[in-house]
């Protein structure tokens, strides 16, 4: 492609991301979190994991599956649904049906008659959709669940169902143009022979009207990081899914991860979560200078362009970096993914950079 042609189009595109982020920040306004808020991914998946498990647990009750010509003129059969309200601790109030019988015997396991409160089960819902788990590590979560209360043969009926779910979700269609993709990590307790952290990737997309939808959930691996072979793979199978352009990747210290992205998604600006290089930078110092170190970084994240930031830096720097080296070195390393969003306006950057958006 000419010189000449290359630059037109570099300004075509950078208008139309101006445009668009401005009618994001328009439409974005009080819009909870995507994940694990009132109105989240995480709330839905809980109550289909919840109800598949219960529908399941109904079966074995009554000795046939739902709708089959064999429970026809027996003595007890399926009576409906009764509505329930439980509570987790990240999904908060999540609202299931849980099925009946006519004889009123059936007992449920996993949400127990007049239990209301559910702990842990966010952790092993999100675990369960993520890509990347094996059949046998879903398998052990419900086995952990249940106990010696439900046999293997249910267990294994709900896995089937779940993993049936979760590829459904998973392999959706997407959006051709996003104007953001945030992706960040969370640590959920996996059992596989035994309990380890693991951690799980979560890609949020922003349309350009503004809506947000959990794009996709993966499983890392065990150690400091994952690949740029694992990065390239995930970003292809956004790409796959009918992913055409994202105009920002928001991420923070994913190693491998800015390669693959020049590399499936060459336009795309990756930006490092203001945010999280906050809280990075807290961590390295001792708390009680927290409040000063807030005022002096402000001047940095909030500068009118990239070479007053670095001016602020600079002198940041020099009050800090000789008690706190680390400090130093986390800005100089994430300062080219740093800069980005500071061609921006003060609202664009709230909205799009300033949002922990996981």
């Amino acid at each position: 492609m000419p010189k000449e042609a290359k630059k037109t189009r570099r300004v075509s595109r950078s208008e139309t991301e101006r445009a668009a982020v401005r009618e994001l920040v328009k439409a974005a306004r009080a819009r909870g979190e995507d994940l694990t808020g009132p109105n989240g991914l995480l709330k839905v998946l809980t109550k289909d994991v919840l109800e598949i498990a219960l529908e399941e647990e109904m079966t074995e009750h009554l000795g046939y599956d739902k709708h089959a010509a064999e429970g026809r003129n027996k003595g007890n059969s399926r009576n409906g649904t009764r509505t329930k309200t439980v509570t987790t601790p990240a999904a908060g109030e999540v609202t299931i049906e849980v099925p009946r019988d006519r004889d009123g015997t059936f007992e449920p396991v996993i949400v127990k008659k007049r239990q209301r409160r559910l702990n842990d089960v966010d952790a092993v819902v999100l675990s369960l959709f993520a890509r990347g788990l094996t059949t046998g590590e879903i398998s052990a979560h419900f086995a952990e669940v249940y106990g010696v209360s439900i046999g293997k043969d249910t267990i294994s009926r709900i896995t089937d169902k779940v993993i049936e779910e979760m590829q459904v979700w998973a392999s959706r269609p997407l959006q051709a143009v996003y104007a953001a993709i945030f992706i960040d990590a969370i640590v959920v307790k996996v059992r596989d022979g035994q309990v380890a952290n693991r951690p799980f990737y979560a890609a949020i997309g922003v349309d350009l009207n503004g809506h947000r939808d959990v794009l996709g959930l993966w499983a890392g691996t065990h150690g400091s990081g994952e690949s740029a072979k694992y990065w390239l793979a995930v970003l292809t199978e956004l790409k796959n899914r009918g992913v055409r352009d994202v105009f920002f990747l928001v991420c923070d210290g994913l190693k491998g991860l800015p390669d693959s992205v020049a590399a499936v998604f060459p336009d795309t600006t990756v930006q490092t979560c203001v945010i999280h290089l906050i809280r990075g930078t807290f961590k390295f110092a001792s708390k009680k200078y927290w409040q000063q170190l807030a005022v002096d970084m402000k001047r940095i994240y909030t500068a009118p362009n990239a070479d007053a930031a670095w001016a602020a830096f600079e002198e940041f720097e020099e009050k800090w970096g000789k008690p706190y080296p680390a400090i130093s070195t986390l800005w100089r390393n994430a300062w080219s993914t740093f800069i980005p969003f500071l061609d921006y306006d003060v609202e664009i950057r709230r909205v799009l950079f300033s949002t922990n958006a996981i």
